[in-house]
């Protein structure tokens, strides 16, 4: 139901839930008091959109995870023109919501305050890309859409300076196949991704998916 009935493509947008509430025999409380389509009332709310990229991608699903990823990316709502005079606000900040009812569909509201600009950041380093940090551990556990050949990043933490390189060569997009750590075979477990101590120094980590 997320993906047919709250991903709208066209305008860009996944709203909280649909259709609004407008005029309904019982009362639903203060959400109601926006009008239909605005904020939490049937508009995009921020947060829960990039919960949903979360989901996707704990789901093993990486073509869903980083497609919606990519739709949310305020820069998105200005490749044309007629893209920014919808979207009206700045597209290089994440928008708390986004109007999904005409005639203002797809415009963004409030912007420059909103805890979904750190939701998404770690949406597409911890869940997409899966790069994470748990105590003094590096947990790398990616999900990638089937198109991407990889990625490399460098992830300083401490002492600790670790370049990494994933190859998706194969297009599966989750789950670890081999893994060298500074060239040496890392025994994989049967857990999800690879967790590495942060031991100082630089090291260098290859995954094949």
């Amino acid at each position: 139901s997320l993906k047919t009935q709250l991903i709208k493509p066209d305008a860009g947008i996944a709203p909280l839930f649909w259709p609004p509430f407008d005029q309904t025999p019982r009362d639903p409380g203060y959400i109601k008091g926006y009008p239909p389509g605005l904020r939490e009332n049937g508009g995009q709310y921020s947060h829960a959109a990039m919960w949903a990229v979360m989901a996707f991608a704990r789901l093993g699903q990486g073509d869903e995870a980083a497609g919606l990823w990519s739709m949310l990316n305020p820069i998105g709502h200005a490749l044309a023109p007629q893209d920014a005079a919808r979207y009206k606000v700045e597209p290089y900040v994440v928008a708390a919501d986004v109007y999904s009812v005409a005639p203002h569909e797809g415009r963004g509201g409030w912007t420059w305050y909103t805890g979904s600009a750190a939701w998404m950041h770690r949406a597409g380093i911890e869940s997409i890309l899966g790069i994470r940090r748990e105590g003094e551990f590096l947990v790398i556990d990616p999900c990638l859409p089937a198109a991407w050949p990889g990625y490399a990043a460098t992830v300083t933490l401490g002492g600790c300076i670790c370049e990494i390189e994933v190859r998706n060569a194969s297009g599966r997009g989750r789950g670890i196949g081999e893994a060298l750590l500074n060239g040496q075979t890392w025994v994989l477990d049967d857990t999800a991704g690879l967790r590495i101590p942060l031991a100082p120094g630089r090291h260098v980590l290859m995954l094949t998916l």
